[in-house]
């Protein structure tokens, strides 16, 4: 080759060389890993909806045909518990407890028990003493003091409740519930929740035999925001509700402004020459069937009943509160918690006269007139479940109710006339269960160190309490003996959940399907030592990825 051939070849290789660095550069900046500059990143502050606040209130009949299905609740109280006390689960959670006696012209308080709504807390022993497990509508009078004294053996000496305070009330006081927060109860050390339910459970047989349970819920309801009430407090903003209905009667929830419909005015009597109603008027005054009723009827629905019989009352004129009156007390309470969990939902369920099955769908409520001519003229319908010989009604009023918040597809009804409630408080709990939803950080978090598979946030958490404006940090939990604790002195301490792919042996890191199916990449979960300051909220600052997309693909899928 010529040497005036080679020189351009030099030059030009001499040229790439000088380039050469410049060169790798370029081809190594893009298989650099990207490093954040932190100070643009952006953060933000998030109230966690950390919800396992649930409230409970048991309305339970206290008639004198109820002595059995009491003692049954409270012997199987401990299915109930056994849900919301599981570690997975771990509810606080308050428990009240009414009866179907809201007061009736024909039940004067000298002789039944009207709580009106108001939460009962008191030891079923010393009742038994009162007499309210005697029920003197037979001869000779029935004493069921085995409701009581088969479950619970502690008085009210042995029961005294611990003063705590709530969300509207910050000076401590013993409050007419059962509550465990964060572990922490409000009953003696000892004393299992279990062990005070089945003392405070049992009501006695003593209350008014025309049962009015939607009335004394709405009365304990609205009891609950009365400042000064015993139950003031006992609701609270955030947490679950769950109503619960314990009855094997019509419900005969009765505006007291036409009371003269059981004292006076026969028009929903058997007949014009009885000298006293039966509980069937509650069922005429509330209550239309269609059909013949032998064998069945085609349907049973509620009706509003005016004062002379006429259908399509008004509120005001109808002789029994409408049903609506409820529903849209317990709708307006689901709308409000709504505003601060979009999937928040007021939870009822009946253990009541439906057939064994019915919650399944394997059986059927069957409305008829069919039966014994005097059990027709004592309560209008025939029985819609027996045990043995106790007879429960179909529920009519109470089943409309109960529909409209039916959740799934499970019945939320129950039988009555069962020999054992536990499975039918289990799932009463599940549901409960269900509307505990982990502590998802509902942003895409960045990942502060991507040598790593799993993810490494940067988090600060802080607990704020409205009441008195303390903000408090919280931090990373420390292991101690096994178990994940708050380190110091301090009281509260949070676990970041992070693993999807189980990278890690350990499963106290996992998040959980919920979070990961909205497309989350973290979850926390809170360690407490004592109860959280009522009203508290905790709030996350994490920094957020730049790149959701890659960082959390699913989220708003």
């Amino acid at each position: 080759m010529s040497r005036a051939a080679i020189a351009p070849r030099i030059a030009f290789l001499l040229g790439a060389a000088l380039a050469l660095p410049q060169l790798l550069a370029c081809l190594q900046h893009p298989l650099k890993e990207v490093e954040y500059d932190k100070t643009q990143v952006e953060q933000t502050g998030i109230q966690l909806a950390i919800n396992k606040d649930v409230d409970i209130l048991f309305v339970i009949d206290d008639s004198g045909s109820m002595a059995q299905e009491q003692a049954l609740l409270a012997k199987n109280f401990g299915s109930f518990i056994s849900v919301l006390e599981a570690k997975d689960v771990a509810a606080n959670y308050r428990i009240g407890i009414t009866t179907t006696d809201n007061g009736n012209p024909r039940c004067p308080s000298a002789k039944t028990t009207p709580t009106h709504g108001a939460l009962v807390l008191s030891s079923c022993v010393d009742r038994v003493a009162d007499g309210d497990f005697v029920y003197d509508g037979e001869d000779p009078p029935v004493d069921a003091a085995y409701a009581c004294t088969d479950v619970c053996s502690r008085g009210d000496d042995e029961l005294q409740i611990r003063p705590t305070t709530t969300d509207r009330d910050s000076d401590p006081k013993p409050r007419p519930w059962i509550e465990n927060i964060e572990g922490v109860t409000n009953i003696p050390d000892g004393v299992s929740t279990v062990e005070a339910f089945q003392c405070f459970g049992p009501q006695g047989i003593a209350g008014c035999g025309f049962e009015s349970p939607l009335e004394s819920m709405f009365q304990a309801l609205d009891r609950a925001d009365e400042e000064g009430d015993p139950n003031y407090g006992f609701l609270r903003d955030q947490a679950i509700l769950s109503v619960v209905f314990l009855t094997d009667e019509l419900d005969c929830s009765h505006n007291p402004a036409h009371e003269e419909i059981f004292v006076g005015n026969k028009t929903f009597w058997n007949s014009p020459d009885d000298v006293i109603p039966t509980s069937a008027a509650c069922f005429r005054a509330g209550v239309v069937c269609e059909g013949s009723g032998d064998p069945v009827y085609s349907e049973c629905y509620a009706e509003d009943f005016d004062a002379s019989g006429n259908a399509g009352a008004s509120e005001a004129d109808a002789v029994l509160y409408p049903v609506s009156r409820y529903t849209e007390l317990l709708q307006g309470i689901e709308d409000q918690k709504r505003m601060t969990d979009q999937g928040q939902e007021v939870l009822v369920a009946v253990i009541g006269g439906v057939p064994a099955g019915y919650e399944s769908g394997d059986a059927e409520i069957q409305y008829s007139n069919v039966a014994d001519q005097a059990w027709i003229d004592d309560f209008g319908l025939a029985p819609g479940c027996t045990l043995g010989e106790g007879k429960a009604l179909p529920p009519v009023r109470l089943r409309e109710f109960a529909e409209s918040f039916q959740t799934g597809e499970e019945r939320n009804m129950f039988s009555i006339c069962q020999d054992d409630y536990s499975a039918a408080l289990a799932a009463i709990a599940d549901k409960i269960r269900d509307q505990i939803k982990p502590a998802c950080m509902p942003q895409c978090v960045q990942d502060s160190d991507k040598t790593t598979q799993i993810l490494d946030p940067e988090c600060t958490l802080v607990e704020e309490t409205p009441a008195t404006g303390d903000k408090t940090p919280v931090r990373a939990c420390v292991q101690e003996g096994g178990e994940w604790v708050p380190s110091g002195d301090d009281t509260a301490c949070y676990l970041a959940l992070l693993d999807q792919d189980k990278l890690t042996p350990e499963t106290d890191d996992d998040i959980s399907s919920y979070c990961t199916d909205l497309g989350y990449n973290l979850e926390f979960k809170i360690v407490r030592t004592e109860a959280a300051p009522a009203g508290s909220q905790i709030t996350a600052t994490c920094l957020l990825s730049e790149l959701p997309e890659v960082d959390c693909p699913n989220l708003g899928a």
